[in-house]
């Protein structure tokens, strides 16, 4: 760890506050663990575990380790940053990093593809800075508790509305709310969360107001033999294109629980690089009641190999390593050939798979979702 140096949190207090344009702060926790609470100003960098043990011996790119933030890696490559400072949740020093952590796959990358630029370790992570200096931090606002199925039933019957139309659209990402066609029906609520785009992710739900809002619509039913992965990537682009435009998109289908929420999953999967199931534990503590169809949990899966496969050629073509020899890309193209072939996978994470979250039947048609 000779090119990691070391830095205390009043240090990092001072960049904030004086001269944060030339500070880089690097946030190596997970995606969830950094959407509870960062440092402000801090980018997350990280890569799928499973293209870091593939990758080992090699070097990551810093597109793999940052993707979807392009200004930054532009200015890290350019030298315009006099300081990058990494943290993780609680390590207290430079000698207790591991060199399998993810601290270490951030600090090759960076001494690897920028130039003159000093790389230091904040000296007790986000945890030490939070108890220090609290008001420099983002913390999420307090989520709902997650309830049961039967609690929910309980709590609908007795209001006598249904679960999916209480409150109003939930924030995915400040530009990307997730609800239901009820929320979308409601000028007011739209209004007031600031929509300019609407997702609408069904055959039949109404696009009530034409000409205040861009709309989109991907007709599908949410049933086993809906194709909803063909529309991933064009709803993908959809999302980044009113993102690019400084707007915010509500993506809904009929409840907000099957259809619009698959499109929120795929959306994070492709553009934060998480895995499914943390993609899912994200969304479900924003909306307690997504529950996609089996069939479009096997398309998630499917698109997740699609991503994991796509990450790992692009780092073998990217790299001149002599780990990597006919033999694996061999592999690579069949696993992911043996992948295009098979549209359904159904080998569930265990957190996605727990019954209290899977409402539907896997054959059974669940056309009010």
């Amino acid at each position: 760890m000779e090119d990691l140096g070391e830095m205390d949190c009043p240090v990092v207090k001072r960049f904030l506050k004086d001269d944060n344009a030339k500070c880089l702060l690097l946030d190596c926790r997970s995606f969830l663990a950094f959407n509870a609470g960062h440092i402000r100003g801090a980018v997350n960098a990280r890569c799928y575990t499973i293209v870091r043990r593939r990758a080992k011996g090699t070097v990551l790119s810093l597109d793999q380790i940052l993707a979807g933030d392009e200004e930054v890696r532009s200015r890290l490559r350019s030298g315009m940053y006099s300081a990058v400072v990494l943290y993780d949740e609680r390590t207290p020093d430079s000698e207790t990093v591991k060199e399998d952590s993810t601290l270490t796959v951030v600090l090759n990358a960076v001494c690897s593809y920028s130039s003159g630029t000093q790389i230091y370790l904040l000296k007790g992570g986000y945890d030490r800075f939070f108890s220090e200096y609290p008001e420099f931090c983002i913390k999420t606002k307090s989520l709902p508790t997650l309830t049961s199925q039967s609690s929910i039933d309980s709590a609908c019957s007795s209001c006598g509305t249904p679960h999916h139309e209480q409150g109003g659209p939930v924030e995915i990402l400040p530009f990307l709310y997730l609800g239901s066609a009820l929320h979308a029906s409601k000028k007011e609520v739209l209004d007031g969360i600031g929509i300019s785009a609407l997702l609408n992710v069904s055959a039949d739900c109404p696009n009530h107001f034409e000409g205040a809002y861009q709309y989109k619509c991907i007709p599908v039913e949410d049933n086993h033999k809906e194709d909803i992965s063909s529309w991933f990537l064009e709803a993908i682009e959809f999302i980044d294109s009113v993102r690019d435009s400084s707007g915010r998109v509500l993506v809904h289908c009929k409840a907000g629980i099957s259809r619009s929420a698959t499109i929120c999953l795929a959306y994070l999967m492709k553009r934060k690089r998480v895995r499914l199931d943390e993609a899912f534990e994200f969304v479900r503590r924003r909306r307690s009641i997504i529950s996609p169809n089996f069939s479009f949990m096997g398309q998630l899966l499917q698109f997740e190999s699609q991503l994991l496969a796509t990450s790992w050629a692009a780092e073998a073509a990217s790299t001149a390593s002599p780990l990597l020899g006919p033999k694996s890309s061999a592999t690579t193209a069949a696993t992911t050939t043996a992948a295009a072939a098979s549209p359904f996978i159904f080998n569930f994470p265990v957190s996605v798979v727990n019954p209290a979250y899977l409402h539907h039947s896997p054959l059974a048609a669940s056309p009010g979702c």
